[in-house]
Parts: structure tokens; C-alpha cells; sequence
């Protein structure tokens, strides 16, 4: 017999298989979806601080980018803070909000050409004050973010 005929214990494993790969599938594409409509809402609002800054203020300094990026981490140590204290959010929230909404919010890429634009310009006092300020303000809005729900 040159093919053997299939058991019904293989068959009920090729099912179960088939069935394993269909929900990981499916998981993935969920969490696809979720990242991708949180990103949305972030980029759009990222665009929409940052415009709001370039149309107020002129000024030569990244102040969009640099409120874009301190709240972005705010926000963040907020969230993360939160999902710490218990099982205030399910995983997908936590998702949609981290990865999702602050992923787009956040501006890392921007304030990394924003620095490198000030160095071409030799603006050395802005790059320094832009690059430092950023990374403080941003760690020290992170740490708030956390302690805030410590508290509670």
C-alpha cells in the first residue's frame, strides 16, 4: 500500500492544527487592527498639536515636536502606571493606548531630524536646550505618569 490511509486520531490532529493556526491568525489580525486604528487617532492628533504650534508661535525652536513628545510620555507613564496597579484594562486596551495612540503621538523620528536640523543650522544653544530638554522632561514626564497611580 503505497499510501497509507490516514487515522482518525490524525485527522482530528490536522483539524486541531488547522484550527490553532486559525485563531493565532485571527489574534494577530485583532491586534493588527487595534495598533493600526490607534495609531490613526495618535498621528492625527500629533499632527494637530504640532500644526497648532507652527501656526501660533514662530520660532525657529521645535516647540510642537518637543509638547508632542513630554505628553506623549506623560501619557504613557500614565497608562503603563495604571495597567500596574491591577486588571484595569485588558491587554487590547493596553495595546490600543501604548502602541496604538501613543506610538502614533509620539514623535521620536521628528524630534531626531528636528535635532539634526539645528545642528545643520549650527544652532548649537538650541540643539543642547531641544535635546536635553526633551529627554528630561520626558523621563521626568514618564516617572510622573507612574507615580500618579502609585498614589492611588
Amino acid at each position: 500500500m503505497p499510501f497509507p490511509i490516514p487515522s482518525t486520531r490524525d485527522r482530528d490532529y490536522k483539524r486541531f492544527r488547522n484550527k490553532q493556526n486559525t485563531n493565532a491568525f485571527h489574534r494577530m489580525l485583532k491586534s493588527i487592527m487595534i495598533v493600526g486604528f490607534g495609531g490613526f487617532i495618535g498621528t492625527v492628533a500629533r499632527f494637530l498639536v504640532s500644526r497648532y504650534f507652527q501656526v501660533n508661535l514662530t520660532s525657529v525652536f521645535p516647540w510642537g515636536t518637543l509638547v508632542v513628545n513630554i505628553v506623549g510620555c506623560l501619557l504613557i507613564g500614565i497608562i503603563y502606571g495604571i495597567s500596574e496597579k491591577g486588571d484595569f484594562m485588558s491587554p487590547e486596551v493596553r495595546l490600543f493606548l501604548t502602541v496604538g495612540i501613543c506610538g502614533g503621538f509620539t514623535t521620536f523620528s521628528t524630534f531626531s531630524n528636528d535635532a539634526f536640523l539645528l545642528l545643520r543650522q549650527e544652532e548649537w544653544i538650541r540643539f543642547a536646550f531641544y535635546t536635553s530638554l526633551s529627554f528630561f522632561l520626558g523621563l521626568m514626564a514618564v516617572y510622573a505618569g507612574r507615580l500618579t497611580f502609585k498614589l492611588f
